[in-house]
């Protein structure tokens, strides 16, 4: 069975902090939302960094657990990229965007999820 809910959030984290994605968040998004289990959001300050995370985010995943995301919304040129993958939604986002957008207060209700990095 494939993983789903909080280990596929934090296998996305893992995913995006091994690529060098920057300001990883995971929220359990259950009680809060009926849009999806969990969020993930992660920054990159280039577009050459927003590329390489949401390559190597759906590529590790689909690599390592068969899982793949069932949507995704935007390209790496529009600054803000979200995985589907139904459970769990992961943000991909240009810094300036998401200072602008504020997610973290938009979700301010929502428990976060503590992970661990590599480093």
């Amino acid at each position: 069975m494939a993983i789903q809910g909080e280990e596929l959030a934090l296998a996305c984290a893992k995913a995006a902090d091994e690529i060098k994605a920057e300001n990883i968040r995971v929220w359990d998004m259950r009680g809060v939302s009926n849009l999806t289990d969990y969020m993930v959001v992660c920054s990159g300050s280039s577009m050459p960094q927003l590329r390489a995370v949401l390559r190597d985010v759906a590529g590790t995943v689909e690599d390592i657990h068969g899982v793949k995301p069932a949507m995704t919304e935007g390209k790496a040129d529009t600054r803000w990229v979200v995985l589907d993958y139904i459970d769990v939604m992961v943000h991909v986002m240009h810094q300036e965007l998401r200072e602008y957008y504020e997610l973290e207060d938009l979700w301010k209700d929502a428990k976060e999820v503590t992970w661990q990095t590599e480093g």
